[in-house]
């Protein structure tokens, strides 16, 4: 079950070339603290920000953007801007539609291979499996990520293509460290469905019948941000480590220092 957080008023700046930018700062904890403002921020690829996208991003002071595309990502969208001073790690993560077979019919296939392919519930399945996938097999780079946050890497930007899965993820596993909620943490997840931050679905043409609803309705479960694969990953940290405790020590190989120190660096 999600909450409904308390926010102020929005402050979040309209960038043109990076989509699904947010802050998860003000978000709670299970103690009682807040996640510190302008301490962690998520978003889509940095690969198409404008002069002023990239002069605000500069503005927020980070220390190390965390890439978590894959080479094909990245030749299909581009590197990353540079950011002065900012410290660029690519940490490759599983996509969840992974393989250029997959993506080519993503883009190309007709309606008939897409309904074979992603119908009857299995594009969501697919996404279920996936975040799963990530918890129990990327552990060494999600421990990676959150000890990196814990010593020198703060501020940081997550950020993967669309910004939804591979960094939803990963943003989660921090917030988890943390301490926050997990209704919280799929509250925050859930608002990478709001329209301006949806990653563009790339159609291979623009024929009608390309983007025709039914072919919309089978790609959406992809793009979506859906409680339920979330909180697979969740109930995949309860099944495999008995929960965020064993999940922390046992996967993530954090101990209480490390996490003292987290916590001191991003909670108010």
């Amino acid at each position: 079950m999600t909450q409904q957080i308390p926010q102020a008023p929005s402050t979040e700046p309209e960038l043109t070339g990076v989509r699904n930018f947010r802050d998860v700062g003000g978000l709670p904890t299970t103690d009682g603290r807040r996640v510190r403002t302008g301490r962690l921020f998520r978003s889509g690829h940095l690969a198409h920000a404008t002069d002023t996208d990239a002069h605000y991003l500069a503005s927020l002071g980070l220390h190390t953007v965390f890439d978590f595309r894959n080479a094909a990502d990245k030749a299909l969208e581009g590197p990353d801007v540079e950011l002065p001073g900012v410290r660029n790690v690519n940490i490759p993560l599983s996509d969840p539609a992974d393989g250029a077979e997959f993506w080519k019919m993503v883009r190309d296939g007709d309606l008939a291979q897409l309904e074979e392919v992603l119908g009857d519930g299995r594009a969501a399945a697919r996404m279920s499996a996936s975040y799963r996938k990530m918890i129990k097999e990327r552990t060494a780079e999600h421990s990676r990520v959150v000890h990196a946050l814990a010593e020198d890497s703060v501020p940081a930007l997550m950020h993967c293509a669309a910004g939804k899965d591979r960094a939803g993820l990963s943003i989660a596993v921090t917030l988890l460290a943390l301490g926050v909620e997990r209704g919280a943490i799929v509250t925050d997840y859930l608002e990478s469905n709001a329209p301006h931050r949806r990653y563009r679905v790339r159609r291979g043409s623009d024929a009608p019948e390309a983007r025709s609803a039914e072919v919309m309705a089978l790609l959406g479960p992809l793009f979506d941000a859906r409680a339920e694969y979330l909180e697979a990953a969740f109930a995949t940290i309860d099944e495999v480590w008995g929960g965020v405790d064993g999940y922390l020590a046992e996967g993530l190989a954090l101990g209480p220092d490390t996490l003292d120190r987290l916590r001191e660096r991003l909670l108010d």
